[in-house]
């Protein structure tokens, strides 16, 4: 009889980041992956790719009702009064443009609430990691998505869990296209993701995420038709 595995909680959105980070680790841990719907826009296809997604890696999946999340400030995610930014492909590592599209998506303490959602999972279902898909790139605009945010949240762990949870960050130095060549490589179900800010039925394109993902996708030499 084989040893039980670890047991691991997954923040999975079914975008590209949560998806190949959750599959790096899916033949080590049990997983149950936790998909949040705080009503951003792109909802209704991130709980559809989500489903997909667990379903493929046969790992457990539940869907958190956090609509209050999305009422607080006047993120361009929740609330369809403000305008998507569409910032031009040459501008997307320029610093100054970049924090300015990051504030107009910016959705108050989203993954500290993610992680400390994750992090009372973990404790109640006695696993012993939490899976994110934080990685370099989104790093350079998002703060909650750096290595000083996931150093300083594992220190508040190892301090407030009684069996010191830990995050798990396996993309936390890798750019998108980095990100896409290890998906491809651990087989990731890359066709079933789902990164678009606007939640059309199809990828619009134009928002920033898209064409991060689309760049990094041409970069990787990887077509997926969308």
């Amino acid at each position: 009889m084989l040893p039980s595995k670890e047991k691991a909680i997954a923040v999975l959105s079914g975008g590209l980041d949560s998806t190949v980070a959750t599959t790096y680790f899916k033949d080590q841990y049990e997983i149950h992956a936790l998909t949040f719907d705080y009503g951003q826009r792109s909802a209704k296809r991130e709980i559809e790719a989500s489903r997909y997604i667990s379903r493929e890696l046969k790992i457990d999946h539940s869907i958190l009702n956090l609509k209050w999340l999305g009422e607080l400030g006047k993120s361009a995610l929740t609330d369809k009064d403000q305008q998507i930014p569409q910032p031009k492909k040459k501008h997307l590592d320029d610093k100054v443009l970049g924090d300015r599209s990051a504030r107009k998506v910016w959705v108050p303490g989203r993954n500290v609430v993610f992680t400390a959602i994750a992090t009372a999972f973990a404790e109640a279902e006695n696993a012993t990691k939490i899976i994110v898909g934080w990685d370099l790139e989104e790093a350079s605009t998002f703060p909650d998505n750096s290595r000083e945010f996931l150093e300083a949240f594992n220190q508040t762990l190892k301090i407030g869990t009684w069996e010191g949870v830990q995050i798990e960050a396996p993309l936390i130095d890798l750019s998108k296209t980095d990100i896409v060549l290890l998906g491809e490589k651990i087989g990731a179900p890359l066709q079933m993701t789902y990164s678009c800010y606007m939640g059309e039925k199809y990828h619009c394109g134009s928002c920033e995420s898209c064409m991060r993902r689309k760049r990094a996708f041409e970069a990787a030499n990887i077509d997926l038709s969308k």
